[in-house]
Formats: structure tokens, sequence, C-alpha cells
């Protein structure tokens, strides 16, 4: 399929060719959903800590005798119906990661790339042509692509000019591909790729890999 191309003051350029297996397939919803909660529950930090009634300081033992005295049972103060007493099936540190297979993730972010270029939500420029940081520069080229509300910004490699020129811009954040990942595109209405973004998004997510098989395994299935 065939991308288009503007420059950084919005000149149309000559489209490039882009695999069709990482921008031009068929959304899986559920996958994306899948694969966005995995990522969301992985941020939890799962240190919330409760002592049971085990664990609180003071004394076990029964702080009257069972019967004769017309009052309730009661144990020991550390029991956790009294104030000051344990928590019963409190929470535990624990880790709330899911695993979630290799190729599914490579699926939603195919699926979410895919579906940007179809509502028209993707715009590809040759290079930001941010040498130095600046917020104006990268304000004037959001401007001249026509994005008007958030915008994840993705280089193909690093870009530190590129990160510090869109940081104090509301709703606008720069990742280099290596880390680009659901949910942060969801998070952002607008995907803005530079053409090295795009060439190095088809290396990791497209070809063999969009298959999630290496290529002697495929040649071995195609026997």
């Amino acid at each position: 399929m065939e991308l288009a191309v503007r420059d950084a003051q919005g000149a149309d350029l000559d489209p490039i060719e882009a695999d069709d297996a990482v921008f031009g397939i068929e959304p899986n919803e559920g996958v994306v959903h899948q694969t966005l909660v995995a990522q969301l529950a992985a941020r939890r930090g799962g240190n919330a800590s409760t002592k049971s009634r085990g664990e609180i300081r003071g004394s076990t033992a029964k702080l009257r005798r069972q019967k004769g005295l017309g009052m309730a049972r009661v144990g020991s103060a550390n029991s956790p119906i009294r104030r000051g007493g344990g928590v019963a099936f409190g929470p535990k540190p624990r880790s709330y990661v899911q695993r979630l297979p290799k190729r599914m993730r490579r699926l939603a972010i195919r699926s979410v790339l895919s579906s940007r270029v179809a509502e028209g939500r993707l715009h590809v420029v040759d290079a930001l042509g941010i040498e130095e940081p600046s917020t104006k520069a990268a304000t004037a080229l959001l401007s001249n692509l026509g994005v008007e509300r958030s915008a994840l910004v993705v280089t193909g490699a690093p870009d530190r000019a590129a990160l510090l020129s869109t940081r104090n811009i509301p709703g606008v954040r720069t990742v280099p591909a290596d880390v680009l990942n659901v949910a942060d595109m969801l998070a952002h209405r607008t995907l803005v790729l530079t053409v090295d973004a795009v060439r190095r998004a088809e290396e990791l997510w497209g070809g063999e890999r969009a298959d999630g098989r290496p290529a002697g395994d495929a040649a071995a299935v195609e026997v």
C-alpha cells in the first residue's frame, strides 16, 4: 500500500510504499483490548499491604472468659473485628503482570497502526526538521500537518531534540519506534511518523515477524 508523505511545511511529497502486513490489515479489536488491559495492569505497582491478625504486635490472650459474663464471645485484641486489629483478607504485595504471547502483542500494534491509516489519523513526514530543541518549531510542524488535538510523534531512532521540543506541548509526546506500544497510540488521537519510523516499524512487525515465525519455520510449513 502507499502512504502519503509531507514535509515539515505541510507540502505533499511522493508517497512511499508500506508493508500491508503492518499498515493495511483488518484490525483485531479483541486482541487490541486484551493487549491494552495487560499493559495497563503491568503498570500497577502492586505495593498495597495490610497486616493480618498474626502480624499485629500485641498479646494473643483471650480478653475474657468464654461464658458467664453475659457478653459476646471474644478472642484476642488482634481480631479483625476489633479496632487496631488485623485486616481480614486484606491486600498483599503482588504482581499484576499478565502473560501475553508475542504474536498477540505484534498483532495489536499492527491493528492500531492499520486502523489509524484507515481513519486518516496517521501522518507521515519525511523528517521533523528539528535540529535544536524548539517548542515553536514543533508547534509549527504539527500545525502544518493539521494536527489539532493530541498527537504521538514517532521517530526512527531516539531524537533528543524532538523530545525536548514537544514535551511542553499539551497532549503531545515523542517516542522512538522501538518503544511504540498500544497504550500510547490509543491515548493520542493522531500519529505522526517519520519515514524512518515507518521503515523501522516494518522491520519490527512486518515481513516474517508478521506471522510470528522465523524464515526457516515458514519454509518448513510450506513444505
